[in-house]
């Protein structure tokens, strides 16, 4: 189904179904696309009061955009350091702020709800808990102490002083770069073990839309992280490590 097949008639579960990343405009708006997917899009918006019309500009203005970011492609390597650490901040933790309470919460619903038939789903659960645990303390340490390490060092002139304003010898960009690789391997055993569990994200024949939802939640999140943590390790962090080589060895440091 395209989007121009999109009708009033179309059931709300056929369009999670279809598109299951819809789910997060259904749960934006408080339309039961689960228990309530039978129910034809027009007469689920006229229980929520809702404008059908209005409701399927939104589905359709949410797939373009969709697409469109699906379709983008970022050359980090052309930014600067400043450039890159903030579009990561602004589109990969942006993203895993808005995505893991969302995700947290199917997951662990699915759990209670499928577990006895699907007990993979409880591993699953707990191995999500602590990759989303991980991440939260992750990123709070690049956006409080990396980050703005980074950035002193593309601001660096290679005639004055690249650090100041903090008291004792500066601290190496190396160190926490050392300790984000090795919670980007934590986190890609995670990803690779829900996966595992799940048979790449593939839905069971019995799954509810909420089942197939999470999923699909789970297979965006680990391209996402893909991207995420090639920009930093294989862009972001050995620039930055060669930018203060190239500063301690003019003796700028």
């Amino acid at each position: 189904m395209s989007i121009t097949e999109m009708t009033p008639d179309t059931t709300v579960g056929e369009l999670v179904r279809e598109r299951p990343a819809r789910s997060r405009i259904f749960e934006q708006l408080k339309l039961d696309y689960c228990c309530g997917g039978k129910l034809p899009l027009a007469e689920a918006c006229a229980r929520r009061g809702l404008d059908v019309r209005q409701v399927m500009d939104h589905l359709a203005d949410f797939d373009r955009r969709t697409e469109a970011e699906n379709a983008a492609e970022i050359d980090a390597d052309a930014m600067g350091l400043t450039e890159l650490a903030d579009h990561i901040v602004r589109t990969h933790h942006a993203y895993l702020k808005n995505e893991l309470p969302r995700l947290g919460m199917m997951v662990r619903k699915v759990a209670a709800v499928h577990g006895d038939r699907h007990p993979w789903m409880v591993e699953l659960s707990g191995v999500f808990s602590g990759f989303a645990a991980e991440l939260e303390s992750h990123m709070m340490k690049e956006e409080q102490i990396l980050f703005p390490l980074i950035r002193q060092l593309a601001g660096a002139s290679s005639g004055g002083s690249g650090r100041s304003g903090a008291p004792g010898a500066p601290m190496s960009v190396a160190n926490p770069i050392r300790v984000m690789e090795l919670e980007h391997d934590d986190a890609g055993a995670a990803l690779q073990r829900m996966s595992e569990l799940s048979g790449g994200y593939t839905p069971p024949a019995d799954a509810c839309n909420t089942f197939r939802a999470m999923l699909d939640g789970l297979a965006r999140l680990q391209r996402d992280m893909h991207q995420h943590v090639h920009k930093e390790n294989n862009v972001l962090f050995p620039r930055a490590i060669e930018r203060e080589s190239h500063l301690a060895a003019l003796g700028t440091l």
